[in-house]
């Protein structure tokens, strides 16, 4: 075979994009079943249509690729879906803002038709480029698959779940208090808010008795909503405050009465245990006023500004009207105390807006029902949770769960499927646009104006992309899916809500597992952020560095569950482990110009063979093992190990000679075949974690098939492990490493042959001496080697070393010039002494210890430690020399 055209540096530019499109152009990504395949099916987390590539995005995906081509490998039918999420809030918010920005319009003035003209054609310009950018990643999905959340299919199974639920009596429309974001306009649920930890205060207020003098102390950190106080609450077992129950107070400026009643929500022991009542305006109000029949005063509006109800305050902005407010109060002398008090504050995950509680006539989903078999479901290992800690915070949640606010006042997204009349105010869910009342037959029908959550499409993904509500061939054969890859960040978002959707719609859960992932955080930990500058862009680091590079970063260490940090020395590492490959494979392939594996007719394992081949066995069970457990770092570990340490370093090196003689034509061969094999399976190995650079290199091997991609899996063979060739290659490696570690130490030069006497302390290890001679000779330079099971007398000057049952002695004497070492040990030691004398001097300073930073005096003594050793080992090597 015609070899030497590998460039000599390995270019991923060049590589990339030229097999990218030959896998594509061969549709090698398609999921067709293939008959009497199992199925292994993943569906990709969408993201936002809106957004692009990030190293969130990066880490999902490059996991999702490396299980998809494993399992392809393996033989089995593969799906991975692609696709995006229409982000009703994230990208109306886009749209809003590049109207104001080109048209200089409001989504009001072109009326919901024209917004959403402008909101598919925004779409379609902007909405494809993060899957252009997965591909640039090495994605691996079936992109005739791809789907869109807002599609006609995915619109379609939307639209069946709303009625079916419906029709159970699982969705209901009704007043309740909802989160709403007075910047996006909408309501969220309570997964979408984030609770901030913010510096605020407790404004103590005076409330008066009706019928009497006694004043009531009330605390609230937010006194705007004093406005809409309906109640005063106290917990009934409260003895400070029985007799008040069935009185009535005053509310302070608007002079509302307001009933006292007893409540067991009530903490008796937070604050002064006397509560303010806002029931439009806080969750656990709201359930209060619920218990109590109280009225509900609505005082903050959509807009965040204080309503008629709110009296001279109508018409403020909510925080405006707390600073006139707290004036009001003071000067009434009803303000008694302001506290400073840190809290939990909601805020907007879009916009970061502090949300508004507020009463809303909106759409909810009954969670309960849905909720006991998606529990009893993970409970009962129908999907399982890795890591397995993850069960609990989605039990915790599922246990905990509320009813769930499905509407949404927007106008991109699937526009809820119900008409009222506007005769006799009946209510129609309906398949397609009812043309006249049910009850009535009265033509004047007008759809609910609001969309559905975004998570109530996404909550269907695992099906809704596989044709469900029709029986199509992919639904039955891949659902449910086999895994989901996720981050912990969105398990109450999505995860929960697929598991119970699949349970209600399909009677199984919709995957058997959840590969749950941590973020990707910076070198020091912090979360990347644009604010911090920290960011690492996907698309800039694949064009400096290539995208094998970049996921083999980012799945060298990680483990599941848990955060990964993203540091320089890991890209370093990635990047220099990709050359290691380019290189001990284009001197593989340099040595096999006149070799075709056809023609061998005879092969003759050497141990350094049978070694190299036992290995590769034992990797590939190694690996295979680890990525059935999702061990996805520790499988790419593994490989990074075996292939840089045994066959990089080692078993290159120890066939150099047989490759480099043309007498011995058995010995050339099977050197040529062993490395050319065993390359070819490392790279089938390594393919799932580095595709491209795999692919760029197996095309050149000896091998069978159209792609990499396509070959089979490596499975350990068992008739090839060979544990004795392991034992004792162990101990001609410990041997070698001894020897180059003296010579390191004493700085002879790398070229320099040397002489060596070799105290095997016991006849096995005699024996693997004897035959591996030539190993040490050829890697560990040395000329004249003297093997002896009795050793009666050492060499005076020499340095030794016991290594896995050896004694390795080198004879100084042509190693080093004793006078020149003995005058270089003692320069060393005086400058070690000068760096004693002068830490030991700073840690007698007291200024200095009682002055610095701990870390630095710390520093200071782990140096005199340091040095304390180094100075022991250098009197030991200039005793020796001088003996």
């Amino acid at each position: 075979m015609s070899q030497n055209e590998m460039a000599t540096t390995y270019d991923p530019a060049t590589v990339e994009d030229k097999w990218y499109q030959f896998w594509m152009e061969n549709d090698y990504f398609s999921g067709d079943i293939k008959e009497g395949a199992e199925a292994f099916s993943i569906v990709m987390p969408p993201p936002n249509v809106t957004g692009q590539l990030h190293i969130g995005h990066a880490l999902d995906n490059t996991q999702q690729d490396i299980l998809t081509r494993w399992k392809r490998m393996q033989g089995y039918s593969t799906l991975w879906v692609p696709g995006t999420d229409h982000a009703s809030i994230a990208t109306e918010v886009k749209v809003v803002d590049k109207m104001r920005e080109e048209e200089g319009l409001e989504k009001e003035d072109v009326g919901r038709a024209g917004f959403l003209e402008r909101a598919w054609a925004w779409k379609e310009e902007y909405g494809g480029r993060i899957t252009e950018q997965l591909k640039k990643l090495g994605t691996s999905c079936d992109w005739s698959r791809e789907r869109f959340t807002m599609d006609e299919a995915c619109s379609k199974a939307v639209t069946e779940a709303f009625i079916r639920l419906y029709e159970e009596g699982l969705i209901y429309r009704g007043d309740y208090i909802i989160n709403w974001c007075p910047d996006c306009k909408t309501t969220l649920s309570d997964v979408e808010v984030e609770h901030e930890e913010i510096a605020g205060h407790f404004y103590h207020l005076v409330y008066e008795l009706q019928d009497s003098s006694e004043q009531l102390i009330v605390a609230t950190t937010r006194p705007e909503t004093m406005l809409g106080d309906t109640a005063i609450a106290v917990n009934p077992d409260d003895e400070r405050y029985q007799h008040l129950i069935g009185e009535t107070a005053i509310l302070p400026i608007l002079e509302r009465e307001l009933p006292i009643v007893a409540d067991e929500f009530v903490d008796a022991e937070f604050g002064t245990g006397l509560v303010k009542v806002t029931p439009a305006h806080d969750p656990n109000d709201f359930e209060i006023g619920q218990r109590h029949d109280l009225e509900l005063i609505k005082v903050i509006d959509d807009h965040g500004v204080m309503t008629e109800a709110a009296g001279k305050y109508q018409g403020f902005d909510r925080y405006q009207c707390r600073e006139e407010l707290v004036a009001d109060l003071k000067a009434q002398g009803k303000l008694v105390e302001v506290e400073e008090h840190d809290h939990a504050v909601g805020h907007c995950y879009r916009c970061d807006t502090v949300i508004e509680p507020l009463v809303s006539k909106q759409w909810f989903v009954k969670m309960e029902p849905l909720a006991e078999p998606a529990i009893a479901a993970v409970k009962e290992g129908e999907t399982d949770f890795i890591p397995e800690r993850f069960t609990k915070v989605y039990l915790n949640w599922m246990e905990n769960i509320r009813d769930w606010c499905i509407s949404r006042q927007l106008w991109w997204g699937h526009r809820i499927p119900v008409w009222y009349c506007q005769d006799c105010e009946a209510e129609i869910v309906a398949r397609q646009e009812p043309s006249d009342c049910t009850e009535c037959g009265s033509e004047e029908l007008a759809q609910d104006e609001d969309v559905l959550d975004t998570w109530f499409s996404s909550a269907l993904w695992p099906f809704s992309t596989l044709g469900w509500p029709e029986k199509t061939e992919e639904l039955e054969f891949y659902y449910p899916t086999s895994v989901l890859v996720t981050g912990r960040d969105i398990i109450f978002f999505w995860v929960a809500r697929m598991i119970f959707s699949g349970l209600e719609f399909k009677d199984e859960a919709p995957f058997s597992d959840v590969l749950v992932h941590g973020l990707v955080r910076d070198a020091q930990g912090r979360k990347m952020s644009k604010s911090l500058g920290n960011g690492v862009d996907p698309l800039e680091f694949i064009d400096e560095y290539g995208a094998d590079t970049l996921r083999f970063t980012l799945i060298t260490g990680n483990t599941p569950g848990n955060d990964m940090r993203f540091r320089q020395e890991k890209v370093a590492a990635s990047r220099n482990f990709v050359n290691k490959i380019w290189n001990a494979s284009r001197f593989v392939l340099m040595n096999l110009e006149d070799f075709e594996p056809t023609e061998v007719e005879e092969l003759n394992y050497t141990l350094a063979d049978r070694w190299i081949i036992s290995r590769l066995q034992q990797t590939a069970e190694e690996v295979t093992t680890a990525l059935e457990k999702y061990q996805l770092g520790n499988a790419a570990q593994a490989l990074y190990d075996f292939m840089w340490n045994e066959f990089c370093d080692w078993y290159i090196e120890l066939i150099k000679p047989r490759l480099y003689q043309e007498e011995d034509t058995v010995a050339k061969s099977t050197a040529q075949y062993v490395a050319s094999s065993v390359l070819e399976k490392t790279l089938r190995l390594l393919h799932p974690f580095m595709p491209f650079i795999t692919e760029e290199i197996w095309q050149r091997l000896p091998q069978q098939g159209e792609s990499i991609m396509l070959a089979d899996w490596v499975s350990a063979e068992e008739e090839k492990l060979d544990q004795q060739a392991e034992e004792q290659m162990n101990v001609l490696m410990d041997v070698i490493r001894a020897i180059r570690n003296i010579r390191n130490e004493m700085k002879v030069n790398p070229g320099r042959e040397i002489t060596a006497i070799l105290h095997p302390r016991s006849a096995d290890r005699a024996e693997i001496l004897v035959n591996g001679r030539e190993y040490i000779a050829d890697l560990a330079k040395v000329s004249e080697m003297s093997i002896k099971e009795e050793l009666k007398e050492k060499p005076t000057q020499a340095s030794t070393a016991v290594t896995n049952g050896v004694e390795v002695i080198l004879p100084l004497a042509g190693m080093v010039d004793i006078d020149k070492e003995i005058a270089r040990l003692e320069e060393e030691l005086e400058e070690v002494e000068f760096e004693i004398n002068r830490a030991q001097g700073k840690l007698a300073n007291e200024g200095f210890v009682n002055n610095a930073p701990e870390e630095l005096v710390e520093k200071e003594k782990e140096k005199v430690v340091q040095y304390k050793d180094k100075k022991e080992q250098l009197l030991d090597r200039l005793e020796m020399l001088n003996s």
